[in-house]
């Protein structure tokens, strides 16, 4: 497709969180012309009445989600629903000869038994599975390329396996090390209200939840087995212990990774197999000297910052990620995999820094 050719984007769930940011960042795309939004809870209600930051840029109202309607309207489709609701939505996207970005986990897993298990409900088109693309451009960027469906990742694997990758690629990781403390604001939990989220519930907290049975862990160790693949050293099993927390903040993710290595490296050598494994990407930013990567200074951006330390006394090495879990964690990410599948360049509508303080 032409660099110069504009696209009509259809975006399914838009009244959400995830939603939202898509409508914002696509607004800002000089080659996409949003035409469809839908939201089950908000059809028939403009979208300002929503997002009142969109008011005077978005003059749409919210639609029911009609995947054949809205199929006839544009050329991709992000759907932006909850788990377990793009099932179907994405099959008869594909049918219509859609170009489909899903940010739902329902097409990141390729083994439908471990879909069933972890989100106690079969797949529905287990076939597609395997057609989907993990939407990991700095992992995948060929594949996304020649994509029809991208599935694009959660937040915290995001995190967790580009802070990794350059480890796990090498063979370097001891199996069984790897142990993963990720915080994430309360953006991440989504919009519908609940309890813990409610403001003198979250304010001035931080909890860790869904300690060893977390949706994303399958998906952190379904992509780092597929990196230690590329490796001489392939592990046998490569499992992680994963818990995220829930921290006072709208948005932003500090992962913190540990683990121990086959053979010991130092500072400067780790440093430079991260710099060297991440020559040239766009969207990731690795930290220098002593400095940590933080969530605010990602705030709003495409962004991903990680630092590498190693601890000599321990032997462990300790990896530091942060992004924005709205943008390079979920909107931004779908559309750099667009822009990849259309031949746009792959920062398009997405140069802007991060929003600071």
């Amino acid at each position: 497709m032409s660099t110069i050719e504009t696209i009509t984007v259809a975006v399914a769930g838009a009244s959400g969180y995830t939603g939202g940011e898509l409508l914002r960042l696509l607004l800002g795309h000089p080659c996409a012309k949003i035409t469809v939004v839908t939201s089950e809870k908000s059809a028939g209600s403009p979208v300002a009445a929503s997002f009142p930051h969109l008011a005077s840029a978005l003059p749409l109202s919210f639609e029911a989600l009609a995947p054949a309607e809205i199929a006839k309207r544009a050329d991709v489709i992000f759907l932006a629903l909850p788990h377990t609701k793009s099932l179907a939505p994405v099959a008869a996207c594909l049918a219509a000869g859609k170009r489909v970005i899903d940010l739902s986990a329902d097409y990141r897993l390729k083994d439908p038994a471990l879909y069933e298990a972890w989100y106690q409900t079969p797949h529905l088109h287990p076939s597609l599975l395997h057609e989907a693309v993990y939407g990991l451009p700095e992992l995948h960027r060929d594949a996304i390329r020649t994509a029809r469906v991208v599935a694009s990742p959660g937040c915290y694997p995001t995190a967790a396996i580009l802070q990794m990758a350059p480890l796990v690629a090498k063979g370097l990781v001891t199996p069984d090390t790897l142990v993963i403390d990720a915080k994430s604001g309360v953006s991440g939990a989504g919009r519908s209200p609940a309890l813990p989220y409610h403001f003198p519930e979250a304010h001035e907290s931080i909890e860790a939840y869904k300690i060893g049975q977390h949706r994303h862990i399958p998906e952190i160790e379904q992509e780092l087995i597929l990196l230690s693949q590329r490796s001489a050293t392939k592990p046998a099993a490569l499992r992680v212990a994963f818990t995220p927390h829930l921290v006072p903040m709208n948005r932003g993710i500090l992962s913190t990774a540990y683990c121990r290595l086959r053979e010991p490296l130092g500072q400067d050598e780790l440093r430079a197999l991260y710099a060297d494994f991440y020559k040239g990407e766009p969207f990731i930013r690795l930290q220098s000297g002593t400095q940590s990567a933080n969530p605010r200074h990602v705030r709003g951006s495409n962004f991903c910052d990680l630092s590498v330390f190693s601890d000599a006394r321990s032997g462990w090495v300790v990896t530091v990620a942060a992004l924005d879990n709205l943008v390079k964690g979920a909107a931004g990410q779908a559309i750099q995999a667009m822009n990849l599948m259309l031949g746009f360049p792959e920062d398009m509508g997405l140069r802007s820094p991060g929003v600071f303080p």
